[in-house]
């Protein structure tokens, strides 16, 4: 029937416009922020937590320096990888914000490194320097500890910067992160020892992530820090990530960063029984 066909005809010129809508809509939306990562639990009971270690050079003041292409790589590796901790060396208190949208909702914590007179040292922007730990919503506590190391190479260390490091212990699991001194490697084993005494009265499971500036077959050598009750993996290089012994890795990846810095990232599966 003509009426029966100009109905049809209206509802189906209602559907296109819906569709069409619905098309625009999610072409022109931006990609929502990452959900928290969650572990990933097996049926045998064992719960499989992620850590990420980088070292994104973006301070401006070393040769290492590429901008800011480096948080858009270290975005990408974040969501891609869904750590439940991680830690960022030579950042500036800024880039927080910047990697929060790929980390998820995350309590998040930025230690400063010093000057020798003590103040905080700066960006090239004038941003605040140094460490930033992010462990996901569900897995941190709420207490904060930061603090610089009683061992410092006052010479020519970088850029004369007294090196610092932050932890957030108790939650779900205890964590930390630092980068030690780089040019006196005595000094560098000195504060990882430090660290490492502090982790170890922590509530399990712990770790440890950070450019530690030691290497295995340096002299010293990364080995002699190694305390008991904690197992450790590394990337060839100076990057470490220390593991409680309730915890056992599972599988550790060296992730190419495509040339926006020096080094490269560090991804430990770590896994845990119940």
């Amino acid at each position: 029937m003509p009426g029966g066909t100009v109905c049809l005809c209206l509802a189906m010129n209602r559907l296109i416009i819906l569709l069409a809508a619905l098309v625009l809509a999610a072409c022109s939306g931006q990609a929502p922020d990452a959900a928290p990562p969650s572990a990933a639990t097996t049926s045998a009971g064992t719960t499989t937590i992620t850590v990420l270690q980088l070292n994104i050079c973006h301070g401006g003041m070393a040769g290492c320096y590429r901008g800011d292409a480096v948080l858009a790589k270290a975005s990408e590796v974040i969501r891609s990888s869904r750590p439940q901790v991680l830690s960022v060396n030579e950042t500036c208190a800024a880039d927080v914000e910047r990697l929060r949208p790929a980390m998820g909702d995350a309590r998040a914590l930025f230690v400063a490194a010093r000057n020798l007179d003590g103040t905080p040292t700066q960006c090239r922007d004038g941003d605040q320097y140094g460490n930033i730990l992010m462990v996901a919503d569900g897995f941190a506590g709420t207490t904060e500890e930061t603090g610089t190391y009683d061992a410092q190479y006052r010479a020519l260390d970088g850029h004369l910067e007294l090196r610092s490091w932050a932890c957030l212990p108790a939650g779900e699991i205890s964590a930390c992160t630092t980068h030690l001194s780089s040019d006196d490697a005595p000094t560098a084993l000195a504060q990882c020892r430090d660290l490492m005494r502090r982790a170890a009265g922590y509530p399990r499971p712990a770790v440890v992530l950070g450019d530690f500036n030691l290497k295995d077959q340096g002299s010293p050598s990364m080995a002699e820090c190694d305390p008991p009750g904690f197992s450790r993996r590394g990337d060839g290089g100076v990057q470490h990530i220390y593991a409680g012994e309730d915890l056992s890795f599972a599988r550790t990846t060296v992730i190419d960063m495509a040339g926006t810095t020096d080094h490269p990232g560090l991804l430990a599966s770590l896994s845990t029984g119940h």
